[in-house]
């Protein structure tokens, strides 16, 4: 990635690097509200800053990517230490200016002394591409895989098979999708099924590095990741939201609109339903790999209005005048 490239992810959330999880997710989820597609149809502007900031979010709050971008910058997807990576002994890259670098695989090349970099004083050997990972451990990526000419870099016995990820969007997820992806010089179609959540492994058979001993490929594996969404979350294999309703509903019990993946259902609140309760709506959840779905569990939150009308504030006076539920009475037998 060139250095006019860079995305400034604090910047587009409006914080500071020094801010919490918590101020970066309530910033996002206060920003995609204001940009998602639904909220603003036809607005391609607005879509676009929704997938920025989407992107930023995905980045910082997976505190070893915000850790990655916060040292390496432009180049933290391609830095390590990762799964199978190790820093090399006694080398320290904490301060390390990478402007100078036109790309990652030139600071590696530099470091490592390897001949024809194009980096400020080594060479480059242009048999080594860090894109790709195998069974052994490797930097990570998709796109831009080692070529066939690379193979002899390897040790006997590795194997071909190769790593990369793919993010989705929740629909995508839900209902499976066709990519087309590119493998260099190679375009592949891949289906993705109906139900992949986040972590799920893609088989590709045949797709990986051609293993120079058996002259036979690997396969290649996609990680699918799923775009945070505004409304839905996975709480295991079923999906949880959040949904407030005004005391008078609580109170008495209502029906209420909720919305799942697949359409709006009604759904009954019972009287006397405490905020934090959560209510099951069964086989409205996520795909199952065998069948079937997992639930949607609905967490009620209560929300008191703070505009009301003169009537409004009539009928509430008249109601705590004659109220008799004390939800404090036990606070008398408290003591230390």
């Amino acid at each position: 990635m060139a250095a006019t490239d860079f995305k400034d992810y604090y910047a587009i959330l409006g914080i500071s690097k020094t801010s919490s999880a918590d101020d970066i997710k309530k910033t996002y989820r206060k920003l995609a509200r204001k940009y998602h597609p639904d909220m603003n149809p036809g607005n391609r502007e607005a879509e676009a800053h929704f997938k920025e900031v989407t992107e930023a979010y995905e980045v910082l709050s997976d505190p070893e990517k915000r850790k990655k971008y916060d040292q390496f910058g432009q180049y933290w997807k391609q830095a390590g230490p990762g799964p199978g990576w190790s820093s090399a002994p006694g080398v320290d890259v904490n301060n390390f200016d990478f402007s100078q670098f036109g790309s990652f695989d030139e600071f590696i090349n530099e470091l490592l002394g390897r001949v024809g970099s194009t980096g400020p004083t080594a060479g480059r050997n242009p048999r080594w591409n860090y894109n790709y990972r195998t069974s052994t451990g490797g930097p990570t990526g998709f796109g831009g895989f080692e070529n066939a000419s690379g193979v002899g870099d390897r040790a006997a016995g590795t194997s071909a098979d190769r790593e990369g990820t793919i993010t989705l969007t929740f629909s995508e997820a839900f209902q499976g999708v066709q990519r087309r992806l590119s493998l260099g010089n190679e375009m592949i179609d891949v289906r993705i099924p109906a139900g992949a959540k986040p972590g799920s492994r893609i088989r590709v058979k045949g797709k990986g590095q051609l293993n120079p001993y058996s002259q036979q490929r690997g396969d290649l594996y996609l990680v699918v990741e799923i775009q945070p969404h505004t409304f839905f979350q996975f709480d295991g294999d079923n999906l949880v939201c959040e949904v407030p309703v005004t005391p008078d509903e609580a109170v008495l019990g209502s029906q209420v609109e909720i919305p799942t993946p697949d359409g709006t259902v009604t759904m009954n609140v019972p009287a006397g339903i405490r905020s934090g309760q959560s209510l099951r709506l069964r086989g409205k959840g996520w795909p199952r790999p065998k069948g079937g779905r997992s639930d949607q569990l609905v967490k009620i939150v209560i929300v008191a209005p703070k505009d009301i009308s003169a009537t409004e504030r009539e009928l509430y006076e008249k109601i705590r005048a004659s109220r008799s539920f004390n939800p404090r009475s036990h606070f008398q037998e408290i003591h230390l």
